[in-house]
């Protein structure tokens, strides 16, 4: 299972970013895929999750602004950031095969990371 992030960069206070997650390999029809995100010094986090019944959950920090999606025939993953604020600059991962959506220890596999900087 190969996994890659794009889409991050570097955008002022307000604006949006779409990450995108492609995988390859990935065969797992019954379990969890979510974006998790991890800043210098604080423990990583789950950002947003979609579960194999196409449920969403969703950190109490980003509702409202940040929707996760999936393509399906194309296996691609996306994180839509709106109203981006400078607590949300981190380095992001896209993560597969999680079987308890929101913790990250359960996934089997996980991409690079792909930064994420907003300035106020």
């Amino acid at each position: 299972v190969r996994l890659v992030e794009s889409g991050g960069g570097s955008v002022e206070a307000g604006g949006s970013l779409r990450l995108s997650c492609a995988g390859s390999g990935y065969t797992y029809t019954r379990y969890c895929m979510g974006w998790f995100r991890q800043a210098p010094g604080k423990e990583r986090e789950g950002v947003a999750t979609l579960d194999s019944s196409g449920s969403t959950t969703y950190a109490d920090s980003v509702k409202g602004r940040f929707t996760i999606s999936k393509d399906s025939d194309k296996i691609i993953l996306y994180l839509q950031m709106n109203n981006l604020q400078p607590e949300d600059s981190a380095m992001y991962y896209c993560a597969a095969g999680g079987t308890a959506c929101l913790s990250g220890h359960t996934y089997m596999n996980w991409g690079q990371g792909t930064q994420v900087t907003v300035s106020s």
